[in-house]
């Protein structure tokens, strides 16, 4: 056989052997600069970075945090002692969202039985694909979704967990289309009907984006009135439904919300669920935030109903704290419609002449090939704390949403939307200068104005974080979000006083 390399290797083949076999990481490195970087991972974020004596964050403008991140790439690399000061400055200029006073997102605290799973989990780095890859994590799964199926009340059902409430509100979207178009898989969406879609005017944006994502279109979201507080009105909802049938158009999907982002409102799902079996729609419930409230004796009235829905998205990363991502998509399903739905066998993946049973194979239920192991940090908690303890975690949010409500009363200049459904306690702070000026004509705009001005004096002095949003013709007001397992009374004490503190002189 004629030689197949252009240069002889004649006499090289050990020295090329030595080299292979020589690995290109050195781990005895590797190994401690991991073990540094965590130390500083472990004073930074979780022992600083819980402390109320410390910032929030370490505002800086996007210039200068790029001179001083020393964010460009190079062709060499950097000396470990380097590197340790960049993981530092990540820590350092990056928010603190476990914090007692970040209260700006629907996510906060931090769990340490959860990070323990996290760090686990991406220690083994494996991929929730296939049984022979990810045994522990297929079987762990399959019980976690078993066990926050049953807090919904059903006593079968399916799931999977997705990258976020967004994706697992898409993906109810897209069964719910299947299971009554299941042609749609094969021939696309040229010979469908005009499908429609039902949600609130409060109802997360993903309803909309998934409608623009999966072709049916945005102008065929129909929007469905809310009542005072923010609830869908069913009565609202039949109507329109009606409507949309007079018009040629095929209605196939309601999206409730438990939990609304901004005011945290509950649609009454049982009256919902009244109209969708009259008119055989799928029903799905948005509970990626107000889920958790399954778990309280005392509250869980609020989701009334939610038995009767055909899926459900529940984020266990918001209220339970277990940490992002962590959030699942529940259904009633039995029929293995998922999988029916999104697979495509691929054939060097999921061969079906396994040694085990291919059933525990569960990556073609998926739209994503990848998909990182979001069960363990959750599983971690439940197994730490039980069910119990995550009745006190929503009991005891619900508790501080009372006080901070009731402070809220009792001081002049804060003016609530209404009183609480939720945790979400929305609000107005009216300066001195603006009291007693209700009736002037440029109010609403100066008022529309003190919250930014807030917001931004309490980044820049990196006191607490706490958002603000206009709702329709509501000028701009502040949401706080009280659930984090780091907040005690003082902190409902200080974030009033703060808010007094950086609004008094507006």
């Amino acid at each position: 056989m004629a030689n197949m390399f252009p240069v002889s290797l004649e006499g090289q083949e050990s020295g090329i052997l030595r080299h292979l076999d020589e690995p290109l990481v050195d781990h005895t490195e590797g190994q401690l600069f991991l073990n540094d970087a965590f130390k500083i991972i472990v004073e930074e974020v979780l022992c600083k970075g819980t402390d109320v004596k410390q910032k929030v964050c370490e505002w800086k403008e996007p210039e200068e945090l790029a001179l001083l991140l020393d964010l460009e790439l190079r062709e060499t690399g950097e000396p470990s002692h380097r590197l340790l000061q960049r993981v530092k400055d990540v820590a350092k200029y990056s928010i603190k969202t476990s914090h007692p006073r970040f209260l700006n997102q629907l996510f906060a605290g931090v769990d340490y039985h959860a990070l323990a799973g996290r760090f686990l989990t991406e220690a083994l780095n494996t991929n929730l694909y296939t049984y022979e890859v990810a045994p522990v994590f297929v079987l762990m799964e399959t019980e976690v979704l078993r066990g926050l199926w049953q807090m919904i009340g059903w006593t079968e059902g399916d799931g999977l967990f997705c990258p976020g409430g967004s994706i697992s509100n898409m993906y109810a979207m897209n069964l719910a289309r299947y299971q009554r178009f299941p042609e749609v898989k094969s021939k696309g969406l040229c010979g469908l009907p005009r499908l429609t879609i039902f949600t609130s005017s409060e109802s997360h944006y993903s309803v909309t984006k998934g409608a623009a994502f999966l072709g049916i279109g945005t102008d065929n979201v129909i929007i469905v009135k809310v009542d005072e507080r923010g609830r869908m009105i069913p009565d609202d909802l039949d109507e329109k439904i009606k409507l949309a049938q007079s018009q040629g158009a095929v209605p196939f999907f309601v999206s409730c919300t438990s939990g609304t982002t901004v005011r945290g409102a509950f649609d009454p799902l049982d009256r919902i669920a009244d109209v969708c079996e009259k008119h055989k729609l799928w029903m799905h419930v948005d509970a990626a935030w107000g889920g958790s409230v399954l778990f309280s004796k005392q509250h869980r009235h609020l989701m009334k109903g939610v038995h009767r829905a055909n899926s459900v998205a529940w984020n266990p990363h918001k209220m339970l704290g277990a940490g992002l991502q962590c959030s699942a998509l529940l259904l009633q399903d039995t029929m293995n419609l998922l999988k029916k739905c999104h697979s495509a066998n691929a054939t060097y993946l999921f061969q079906q002449d396994k040694f085990y049973d291919v059933n525990l194979d569960v990556g073609d239920k998926s739209v994503q090939c990848s998909r990182k192991v979001d069960c363990l940090k959750l599983w971690l908690m439940w197994k730490a704390v039980g069910s119990i303890g995550f009745t006190e975690r929503v009991d005891k949010a619900f508790s501080h949403a009372r006080y901070l409500v009731e402070q809220m009363k009792e001081r002049e200049g804060f003016h609530l939307l209404h009183e609480p459904e939720f945790v979400n306690v929305c609000f107005w702070f009216i300066p001195p200068s603006m009291r007693g000026k209700e009736g002037n004509a440029d109010y609403q705009d100066r008022l529309a104005k003190v919250a930014p001005v807030i917001k931004e004096r309490m980044m820049k002095q990196g006191t607490m974080m706490v958002g603000y949003q206009p709702l329709g013709n509501k000028v701009n007001f502040f949401r706080m979000v009280v659930f984090s397992p780091q907040l005690s009374q003082k902190d409902m004490d200080f974030f009033i006083d703060e808010i007094e503190r950086l609004g008094i002189d507006l």
